[in-house]
């Protein structure tokens, strides 16, 4: 896991947004065992009482639970994950628009620079496959 942090928003919110998107991308697997307060501490360099709010942030969301005397772990919760996957990749369009019309690109330009992205990354991928396919 890796984790980059800034100064723009407190760490413990930082690594509790990182820790849910490794859950909700399935880089964290339900089920799997988080490593303790103290490692994640020290793996991150980070005090171990923002680790501690940050993991208790999540298990609020019901993302990971606490076994007792086991540690804690992922959810198991397929229908949570994926809701919660839906929700950020709403916010996160919602960011897009938000900061395309800021641009001042009205809805019709957003619209066509996005088509034009993904036809270019389409078209993009498809020489990539050609190019490695040939025979040179």
């Amino acid at each position: 896991m890796n984790f980059d942090f800034n100064n723009n928003s407190p760490i413990y919110t930082q690594l509790t947004q990182s820790l849910k998107e490794y859950i909700i991308s399935g880089k964290l697997k339900p089920n799997e065992k988080l490593p303790s307060v103290r490692d994640l501490a020290l793996t991150i360099k980070i005090n171990p009482n923002t680790v501690q709010k940050s993991l208790e942030r999540l298990e609020q969301e019901n993302l990971i639970y606490t076994e007792r005397t086991n540690g804690k772990y992922v959810t198991d919760n397929i229908k949570l994950i994926n809701k919660k996957k839906e929700e950020l990749a709403t916010s996160k369009i919602n960011s897009f628009l938000n900061d395309m019309n800021n641009l001042g690109f009205t809805k019709e330009e957003t619209r066509s620079t996005l088509l034009d992205m993904v036809n270019y990354r389409h078209l993009r991928n498809e020489i990539i496959e050609l190019l490695e396919e040939a025979e040179w």
